[in-house]
């Protein structure tokens, strides 16, 4: 079986926000997080990735709904490991639950979760949502201590990310690569399904084919990305063949 992907559609919520922030019941809000979804799915995607954050910057909880809703995909739901985060991740109830580091300076999460440092903080948080039949997975730096942490927890999957190996250049990104690898393998050896993501493109996908044991690659803004710049040239004909219609004087 070959690599599953999940696409994580935050950023066509971003590109949402930037204009209907404060009039997200308009009829004109857009682009659609569910039309994305299901474009994403018709596209091959194997799951849908969405993360609601505190300050809520891009995606809504009535997004997850929507797309939970009308897209037959497994939602891979992105969250802090806050009180108010575990109540909606029950309410939702999605198939999958990453618990990924916040904060609220960062444009996009930087850096993983520190397992080793928060395990029973933690602890609680995945017995939970474990109860309520969502998968946990840990969304961590490839380090030893990281991937045995999140075995202890009973977590059945980790996210490697990859941030620190897409922005590696020459030997620094072949180490990163290393790392990668070394943290897979443990993670295989102690029964965790194992993903990666962040920072992940079209140049540099093939270059973590050496990393082992890969089940899912989770990736979004490098697609969202490169729907707009293969997809403008097709929206600016569009509009200029509706502006065609216009009554001449």
């Amino acid at each position: 079986m070959g690599l599953l992907l999940g696409v994580n559609i935050d950023h066509v919520a971003t590109l949402r926000q930037a204009r209907y922030a404060t009039m997200l019941d308009s009829p004109n809000a857009e682009p659609s997080l569910l039309e994305a979804a299901l474009a994403a799915k018709a596209g091959g995607a194997d799951s849908i990735t969405m993360h609601v954050r505190g300050d809520r910057r891009h995606v809504q909880e009535q997004d997850v709904r929507d797309v939970m809703a009308e897209c037959e995909l497994p939602l891979n739901f992105e969250m802090a490991s806050t009180a108010e985060m575990v109540g909606i991740a029950l309410k939702l109830a999605p198939d999958f639950v990453c618990l990924v580091p916040e904060n609220r300076q960062e444009i996009s999460t930087e850096g993983g979760l520190d397992v080793a440092g928060q395990l029973e903080s933690l602890r609680t948080t995945v017995a939970t949502l474990q109860e309520a039949g969502s998968k946990l997975s840990m969304f961590i730096d490839p380090e030893s201590e990281q991937v045995q942490a999140s075995a202890e927890l009973g977590a059945e999957m980790i996210e490697l990310h990859t941030g620190c190996f897409a922005n590696a250049e020459g030997e620094e990104r072949v180490a990163e690569v290393a790392r990668l690898a070394d943290a897979s393998r443990l993670g295989q050896e102690l029964g965790l399904q194992v993903n990666a993501g962040h920072g992940i493109n079209y140049h540099n996908l093939s270059e973590l084919f050496p990393v082992p044991n890969l089940v899912e690659l989770n990736t979004g803004h490098s697609i969202v990305t490169r729907a707009i710049s293969a997809g403008l040239e097709q929206a600016v004909r569009e509009m200029v063949e509706l502006m065609a219609g216009y009554p001449e004087a």
